[in-house]
């Protein structure tokens, strides 16, 4: 069914994913059509994110169908069951667009140009499409899931006059503002599962099991995998001293009957005199992939010692499959309360999680950049593994917003 031209007679509002995927947004997505559709209000779905705003051609029936998904119960009745999004997603930056849509060559687009390495980058700004085309589609009210990157361009569509409300999505858990966002006990469940399972064959041939996840400026998901699985762990807001680090290793390995030892490593992780290594190009958001530090720490324990190590990079998996309760109670309960803050008028808000409970907060300010840990409260910074002591009064997931 096609979107039909703009009826100021009945509500619109508008939804869009977009970073990378994570169990439980598709439950967000069911839970603001069905609310919707009780309240004879149209809910439309924005394909790949950004890109819908930035990419949709409105003269162009191919593009709107495309990028335009009209939401109804009848499409949204089984989605909840399953993970990743049915909206899809892309990384795309509105404000630094690195190649112009077709049908926008030759028109006016404000310009930029920045110099990296002596190489020359021209992007485009199309913040005044974004808004042509949610003027043009009707959509009054904007629900956007997604982490700090996404809901960085979120909070600027609200400073410009865009009614929008924000769901924070993310297995590093480190968007601000929230204790908790989407998709992360999903990803510790699926990390400790994995670790747990592979204890049979580290335990087999006696090595030292060196597991990598994701958390590219904070610890969360390493420090809580390690929590769980009662192993130690390597944060990126502490660097560690490596021949410690070992050292603990081959201690833990030789006091084990089954004579091997279990580590997990953020993707960001560093010891002193460790240089993060970082590869091809940046995304629209700036950011590079980063070097293997597992593999890193493998050749280091390899070269000091002669310790045969396996080495699992988990990070994909634990944001692939069907939700776990945690979340897909939060993004249930989320999209419910994004929904009803938009019913209110409400804009520039976010659903969160602070002290334990549901509340609505303000969009967090990107430059503050993502939320950390408090490694004072929360890793053992001689022992290398988390905290277990002390956690009386703290919230259901032991840090605090900020």
């Amino acid at each position: 069914m096609p979107i039909r031209e703009v009826d100021m007679a009945k509500k619109r509002i508008g939804i869009l994913t977009g970073g990378g995927d994570v169990a439980g947004l598709n439950a967000v997505i069911k839970s603001v059509t069905y609310r919707g559709s009780e309240d004879d209000i149209e809910v439309v779905g924005l394909r790949r994110g950004w890109e819908a705003l930035t990419h949709l051609n409105l003269d162009d029936p191919n593009s709107r169908s495309h990028y335009v998904i009209p939401l109804n119960r009848e499409n949204t009745r089984t989605i909840d069951r399953r993970g990743g999004t049915v909206l899809h997603s892309s990384r795309v930056n509105p404000s630094k667009i690195q190649k112009l849509p077709d049908h926008l060559v030759g028109n006016y687009v404000p310009v930029s140009l920045s110099t990296n390495g002596g190489i020359a980058t021209k992007t485009w700004d199309l913040t005044s499409q974004v808004l042509a085309n949610l003027s043009g589609l009707g959509i009054e009210h904007l629900i956007a899931i997604g982490g700090d990157d996404t809901l960085s361009y979120a909070a600027k569509l609200n400073e410009l006059g865009v009614k929008i409300i924000a769901i924070p999505k993310t297995m590093d858990n480190d968007v601000r503002n929230t204790e908790y966002c989407i998709g992360f006990s999903t990803a510790i469940t699926r990390a400790s599962d994995a670790i747990q399972r592979q204890r049979t064959t580290v335990g087999s041939h006696e090595r030292i099991g060196i597991f990598r996840v994701f958390g590219r400026d904070a610890g969360f998901t390493a420090l809580y995998t390690a929590y769980a699985t009662s192993i130690r762990c390597v944060i990126p807001e502490y660097k560690v001293d490596l021949d410690k680090l070992i050292q603990l290793l081959i201690e833990d390995k030789r006091a084990n009957p089954s004579n091997y030892a279990l580590i997990v490593l953020s993707e960001g992780a560093q010891w002193e005199g460790y240089k993060l290594r970082e590869y091809g190009e940046p995304d629209a958001y700036g950011h590079r992939k980063k070097a293997n530090v597992a593999e890193s720490l493998a050749d280091e324990i390899k070269q000091r010692t002669g310790e045969e190590t396996i080495t699992s990079d988990l990070t994909y998996d634990l944001r692939s499959g069907d939700p776990d309760f945690i979340d897909k109670l939060v993004a249930l309960t989320f999209g419910n309360m994004a929904y009803d803050a938009m019913l209110e008028n409400k804009t520039g808000l976010m659903s969160a999680l602070v002290e334990g409970r549901y509340d609505l907060v303000p969009i967090p300010d990107a430059k503050l950049g993502p939320r950390k840990l408090d490694v004072a409260s929360s890793y053992n910074t001689e022992r290398y593994r988390p905290i277990y002591a002390n956690k009386q009064g703290l919230p259901i997931f032991l840090n605090r917003a900020s």
